[in-house]
């Protein structure tokens, strides 16, 4: 099985209601990715799209709609969607194309176009619901979520206080973040006074609805270490699919991440995910749900996450940096290009050019993580040096 390197990344600026159309931000975001890469389009052998649901974008079919300016014009084109967590599943896809030996140069586009969709996002997330046992009801994830943040609550006794740390934690990492959306000096309070949604999900618990695209160029290691100086390698992928049935599932614990994790470290060789790891970049739309991702990634025991935070743990010069970029909390939530982002800083941190957001020390080791459609589908991505 061919090894599988990251050889350039790029992206757009995470904005509300951006000017450029989806194509527009593709390729941008593209652009940028095959610069860095020191590669041109013809050097491509195929093109992985990720992007959320055709409502998002206001087109029909927007796999062809993205494919001429994602590069994918007259090439192989694989559009991918597993609600949040495509953007890490699209590079995982990639990773399928190359070590399988088929293709030896794959350019990953995810895109997303959120101020499209009206009256709002909700309204197209309403249509994931079961048709009779649960859409009567007019649910939305929102809800759903406030459901979910309850109950990891009560079980481990955590506060919202606590839980309220990782939003004022990831909005201050994303001042240094050139894309960033909503970087901002926060404090507990400020999270806590905002408006309330749906107890206990206050406004700044929650991430924006964003416009964006980022891109990553992924190669063969013949390829990679023909073209780059310093090529970020997948070391690890997994994911993972659970019931639908959200009502089903004890939602104090994301058990399907765990189970992708296991495949990730498995192939990846990793034996102690606390020591092996030195960068986090887990999946945070709310500032629970970082949490609940540490510890379904098997990063810190049940009910510790929010510990770690507390005590500085998870901030960048912290032991485990967690979300250095700013995460979607900070710097956007373009839903499939929220999670390539999270690979895309992985490369940058791993080779040192994160600027500004750059984790003290040189991480030699990072994982990259999203998460979606109804709370259970977990992707992960280990990438080294």
């Amino acid at each position: 099985m061919a090894k599988v390197a990251v050889v350039g990344a790029g992206m757009t600026r995470f904005v509300r209601r951006a000017q450029e159309t989806g194509r527009e931000l593709s390729w941008q975001a593209a652009k940028m990715a095959l610069d860095a890469a020191g590669l041109r389009l013809k050097d491509v052998d195929a093109v992985v799209i990720g992007s959320a649901p055709d409502a998002f974008d206001g087109v029909h079919m927007k796999g062809e709609y993205l494919a001429d300016g994602s590069g994918g014009w007259c090439k192989p084109t694989l559009r991918c969607y597993v609600g949040g967590g495509t953007g890490v599943f699209a590079p995982i896809q990639a990773w399928y194309h190359i070590a399988s030996g088929r293709f030896d140069t794959v350019l990953v586009v995810c895109e997303e176009k959120m101020s499209s969709c009206h009256p709002h996002p909700q309204g197209a997330f309403l249509t994931i619901f079961d048709h009779t046992t649960e859409r009567a009801l007019g649910p939305n994830l929102l809800w759903i979520f406030a459901l979910e943040m309850n109950r990891y609550m009560t079980v481990h006794g955590i506060t919202k206080r606590e839980i309220a740390e990782v939003a004022v934690k990831n909005k201050r990492n994303a001042l240094d973040h050139p894309c960033a959306q909503l970087g901002a000096n926060l404090t507990v309070d400020d999270v806590l006074a905002s408006e309330e949604l749906a107890w206990p999900v206050n406004r700044l618990d929650v991430s924006p609805a964003s416009d964006g695209a980022a891109a990553v160029v992924m190669c063969s290691e013949h390829v990679a270490k023909r073209t780059s100086p310093q090529p970020v390698w997948l070391e690890g992928v997994g994911w993972h699919l659970d019931t639908a049935y959200w009502t089903n599932r004890d939602l104090y614990y994301p058990q399907y991440l765990e189970y992708a994790a296991r495949m990730a470290y498995d192939m990846a060789g990793i034996k102690e995910p606390r020591k092996e790891i030195h960068i986090v970049e887990p999946y945070d739309p709310f500032d629970y749900k970082e949490l609940h991702h540490l510890e379904g990634l098997l990063l810190c025991k049940r009910g510790e996450a929010a510990r770690l935070t507390v005590d500085g743990v998870t901030q960048r010069d912290g032991d485990l940096p967690v979300c250095p970029s700013g995460g979607l909390l900070g710097v956007g939530n373009p839903i499939a290009a929220a999670g390539l982002m999270k690979v895309c800083e992985l490369f940058w941190q791993l080779r040192g050019e994160a600027g500004k957001r750059q984790v003290p020390g040189m991480p030699r080791r990072g994982l990259a993580q999203a998460w979606g459609d109804l709370m259970q589908v977990g992707t992960v991505v280990i990438m080294g040096i």
